[in-house]
Order: C-alpha cells, then structure tokens, then sequence
C-alpha cells in the first residue's frame, strides 16, 4: 500500500462527513468516493467537499476496484453486515463503533479478516482522546506507577436520536467507556459481571426488552491482576454528558472531570491538583494537525449532535485517520485490530446478558487464531 495514496470511501454521511476534509488533507489518502442512500444529501456533500464519486447503492460502491478501503459510518445495526460485505469484496474496514451488535457478529468479522488478510479498525474515539494520549504518556514515563484500578463511565440522554436508539441497552454502546480500561494496560477482558439499575420509560422497553436505566459492569482482565467496572446511561437519568475514564495509580491517580469544560485532577499521594490536558496535534502529520481542535462537519456552523455531545471527542478524529492510514501504509495492525474490537464489543454484549441475569458471569470468546 506504501507506493500510492489510499482510495478511501466513506459509507453514512452524517457523522461521516466529519472525516471527508481529514482524508482529504492526508497525505497517504485520496477522498476518492462517498456512498448515501439519499441522493439529495449525497449530491449536496459531494458538491461540498468537491468529490465526484458517489454512489447510493453500498453494493455497487463495493464492485469498484478503485476503491481500497472503506470507512462505515451507518446506524449500528448495518456495521457488521457492511464491514463482513466489504471484507469479503476485498476492501480494508475502518467502522465507526460498535463493532457489531451479536458475539456471533464479531466471531464473523474477525474470521473475515484472518480469512482475507485484509485490515479491520474499529474507529474507537476514546483511546485517541487528547485526555487518553496524557494518561498513556504519563503511565509509560512511570509517573502513575503500578495501575491498581480503572473506571470508565459514559452517561448521554439520547431522546431526540433517530428511532433505532430507543431503548437500546446501556451496554449495547459501551465501547467509549470500555476502551480506555483495556488500552491503557494493553489487556483484554476475561470475564464480566453486571447489574442493571433502575427502569427507563415504559414506551421504550419493548424494542429491546431492557428495561434498565443504567447498567454497571465490572470487568475481570485476562492474565492479569486489574479488574475494572464501566457505568453505562442512555435514557431517563439526569446527569450531563459525560465520557470519561479515571485511572488509579500506586504514585498517581489521574480522575476526570466532573463537570465537562472543567479541568481533571491528579492527586499525587495524597496531594490533588488540577491539570490542563495538552493537545496531541504534534503527533500527526502537519497536514492533519488542525482538525484535533475544530470541527468539519458543514459549512454553516452545522455540527454532528455527536460531536457536541462528545465535546469534539477530545481531538481524536484525526488520529484515528492517521492510525488507520498508517496500518494500511506500514503493513501492521492497528489499534484496536479485529480481535481486540471484537473484545471490546464483547465485554457491552455481554455485560447486559449478564445484567439481564441478575449479574451472571460471561466470559469473552477467544478470538485470536493461531497463527502457526
């Protein structure tokens, strides 16, 4: 893939269209095609952004032996059949998250690419987070010590968001909490345990049979001796967005914010501190730099309800183009890869089995293949 720039097609154009100036201004990348089933919102990003392939029809993008890889930015339920479809038509994946909404979905997508050879990145927001890329400098300079405990939370009141969320289980959209747990030890989960709490609008229930408001997990990591536990809200709980992730140290504890535009803490011992979290713009190419503090999504100040939410998912957009793109160019795995998605999925998937049985052990699959 080194000798020419990657064709890149991006699938879902609504939060999508946050990516199309990033790939545009790699320089390992051409913004080649963009793919909508709306041709009117096709046509208007396409005159936008100045692309000229567009097609309505994913599977007609996917006959076109230009295109190298896709990005998948559509409603959750068409990840895995569209990440599957484009694998198998010989396309590298990068796909929004979750990975998939079945453990059988997960165990597809990555035989897929073990099958195929073919490159599969779940484009995971957290773990390029400028507040993530601190934590990880800190904890490999040795300042934070021996981890002894994680906790991520991600609390979002989605009323207002397109009817397929409705009622959706709390850990069904884990990942952003999930992440930052497994990343920063470089761990995978073994086993979880969860509770659900609480009861959501009696209209929402039935879509999904979850009647929880929050659900809580706790997450045993594999050969190793940290365990922990994510919170997971999506309806009818009052709290302000929050995606986070606190990191407890035998030097130094590293806690988020409270409040969202406020500053985190670190207590050293037992001293605390507030801290402003630097931008980590220097470790992209130049060319990408600016978009780790602005939105691109329109024109007209128009901006993604996500990427409001998510306060511009901490600069993390163009890191995970280069993280991509880089794999792709270097001919190595990127983080997460398919199994380590699949993992992460899974511990969502699988926690709200458990929550539905009153906090039953689940164990992860295995998805790693030997290589030999």
């Amino acid at each position: 893939m080194s000798e020419k720039k990657i064709n890149v097609a991006i699938v879902g154009l609504g939060f999508g269209a946050e990516f199309i100036p990033i790939y545009q201004k790699h320089p390992d990348a051409n913004m080649y095609a963009i793919c909508q089933r709306n041709e009117d919102k096709l046509n208007e990003i396409g005159e936008a952004f100045g692309i000229n392939k567009r097609y309505t029809s994913y599977a007609e993008l996917l006959k076109d032996p230009e295109v190298h890889a896709v990005h998948i930015n559509t409603p959750i339920q068409s990840h895995a059949e569209q990440a599957i479809a484009a694998l198998r038509a010989g396309k590298h994946v990068a796909c929004t998250v979750p990975m998939a909404t079945t453990v059988d979905e997960c165990r597809q997508i990555v035989e897929a690419v073990h099958e195929t050879g073919l490159t599969y990145m779940m484009m995971e927001t957290v773990v390029y987070s400028r507040e993530f890329l601190f934590i990880k400098e800190l904890y490999e300079k040795g300042e934070l010590g021996k981890i002894q405990f994680l906790r991520g939370s991600h609390q979002q009141e989605m009323a207002g968001w397109p009817g397929y969320w409705e009622g959706l289980p709390p850990m069904y959209y884990a990942t952003h909490c999930v992440s930052p747990v497994l990343a920063l030890p470089k761990a995978e989960a073994e086993y979880v345990s969860c509770f659900g709490s609480g009861r959501i609008s009696e209209e929402l229930i039935p879509k999904y049979g979850s009647p929880f408001a929050i659900e809580s997990c706790h997450i045993k990591l594999k050969d190793s001796d940290l365990s922990a536990e994510v919170t997971r809200s999506l309806f009818n709980t009052a709290r302000q967005y929050r995606e986070s992730f606190d990191v407890y140290g035998s030097k130094k504890t590293f806690e988020w914010t409270l409040v969202e535009h406020e500053e985190s803490v670190i207590h050293t011992g037992e001293t605390p501190e507030r801290v402003k979290i630097p931008d980590y713009a220097h470790l992209l190419p130049k060319e990408i730099q600016s978009f780790t503090t602005q939105g691109v999504y329109g024109d007209d100040g128009e901006t993604h309800l996500s990427f409001i939410q998510g306060s511009g998912h901490g600069g993390s957009h163009p890191h995970l183009v280069n993280e991509f793109l880089s794999a792709l160019v270097q001919g190595r795995q990127p983080y997460p890869n398919a199994a380590q998605s699949a993992n992460i999925t899974c511990v969502g998937i699988l926690a709200h089995d458990s929550a539905m049985n009153g906090g039953e052990k689940r164990y992860l699959p295995d998805f790693t293949f030997n290589k030999a």
